[in-house]
Formats: structure tokens, C-alpha cells, sequence
């Protein structure tokens, strides 16, 4: 569909761009996120989307967009999407494989965690520019003694158990420093196990296996 506020004769007009040159976040060379947007492709209507490729137990941080809803497809690997419905407050974990999609409504709180190396998903969204609130950003730029106060939380302890943030947007956790100290206690430090996920050919099972964030 065309779009309204584009002047097509314009020498200016692009129909072309390459995704893998416009980085939003990298967290090292198997871990980062591309992007498209009407910024950088100016034919776009109201839809962008994000190249987003995983390791194992990487996760694109708990966060919502407030102006879109995101459509997640799975490329290759496999992942599992979960999002809070705010209407029941449940989690809902939703599993995919290679051609399955998981649908998030406009600003609900979701993460995405892969399941297995070299997963790869396309986040496509229903705004020219999807923003974003992280949960790294909510609990370090919201103050110690709102946090301290509000919950009933020793602020001193609170304060050094998210010294690790260093204060910056986390995006894909966990941090390739927290990522060397679970590597050296192993088992110990364990936070959750992944399930028997199905495969694509297979009825689709939601498991309730988020201990984590329950």
C-alpha cells in the first residue's frame, strides 16, 4: 500500500535496504539485534521489524511497546515467548519452531528466551517506530529508596543486588559477565530448566515452566 505523506517522483525515494547494516544491540557476535524502520527504508508504511539472533538461554529482556503490537516469527532454532496477560495477570509461554509465530498485543510485558544455538526470529511490529521500556531501565532508573519504600525491600541490599546493571539498558541478558560466573559454579547457580519443548510438527503444548518470574 502506498503511503499518504510520500511523494514518490522524489529522487530521495528508497525501496531498498540491508538489514544486517543497522544494528540496535549487540551483545557479542552470536547475540544481537538488526533493525528496519522508516528511518532508515523511507517507503515503509506503519510496520518495522527486528533481526534478532540468539544463543542458548540468551534472552531478549522482559520489556512491552507501548505504540505496537509485536508478531514474532521463528526463523531457525527454536524459542520460547512469554508474555503477562494484564487482564489476569498469568504468564503464557508460548513455544516455536520454524514457521510458527507468537502474536503480543500492544503493550503487554513479554520476554523471549532461545531454546537452543543459532536461533534466529523476525519481530515484526505495527508502527513505522516500536518503543520500547526495558525492565533493566525500570529497575535501575527508578530510584533505590522509591523501590525500598514501595515494596518493603532493604534498600542497601536492594542497591547491591542491582549493582551488576551498572545502570545501562540490558536488552539480551543475561550479561556475558554474569554468563562467565554461572559458567565457573555450574550447576549451583542454575535458574531454570527448559522443558521438553515439541516439535513444529507436533500439537502445540504450552508449558508453565517459568519458576523464575513467577
Amino acid at each position: 500500500m502506498s503511503t499518504s505523506y510520500m511523494n514518490y517522483t522524489n529522487a530521495n525515494v528508497q525501496y531498498f535496504s540491508d538489514v544486517n547494516k543497522n544494528r540496535l544491540n549487540t551483545r557479542d557476535s552470536k547475540n544481537f539485534i538488526n533493525r528496519l524502520g522508516r528511518d532508515v527504508l523511507n517507503t515503509l508504511g506503519n510496520v518495522s521489524l527486528l533481526d534478532i539472533y540468539l544463543s542458548e538461554d540468551r534472552v531478549v529482556e522482559p520489556h512491552y511497546h507501548q505504540n505496537a503490537a509485536e508478531l514474532v516469527y521463528c526463523i531457525s532454532g527454536a524459542a520460547v515467548v512469554s508474555l503477562i496477560n494484564p487482564f489476569n495477570n498469568k504468564v503464557i509461554n508460548i513455544p516455536i519452531h520454524p514457521g510458527q509465530v507468537a502474536n503480543i498485543p500492544q503493550g503487554w510485558w513479554h520476554w523471549e528466551v532461545a531454546a537452543e544455538n543459532n536461533t534466529h526470529l523476525l519481530a515484526i511490529f505495527d508502527a513505522p517506530y516500536p518503543e520500547y521500556i526495558f525492565g533493566s531501565d525500570i529497575l535501575t532508573k527508578t530510584p533505590i529508596e522509591v523501590l525500598a519504600h514501595t515494596y518493603c525491600l532493604d534498600a542497601e541490599k536492594l542497591k547491591e543486588t542491582l549493582a551488576p546493571l551498572k545502570n545501562e539498558t540490558v536488552v539480551i541478558g543475561p550479561t556475558n559477565e554474569c554468563t562467565s560466573k554461572k559458567s565457573k559454579k555450574k550447576s549451583k547457580q542454575a535458574r531454570f530448566t527448559y522443558p521438553s519443548i515439541p516439535s513444529y510438527h507436533q500439537p502445540m503444548q504450552v508449558p508453565h515452566w517459568y519458576p523464575y518470574y513467577y
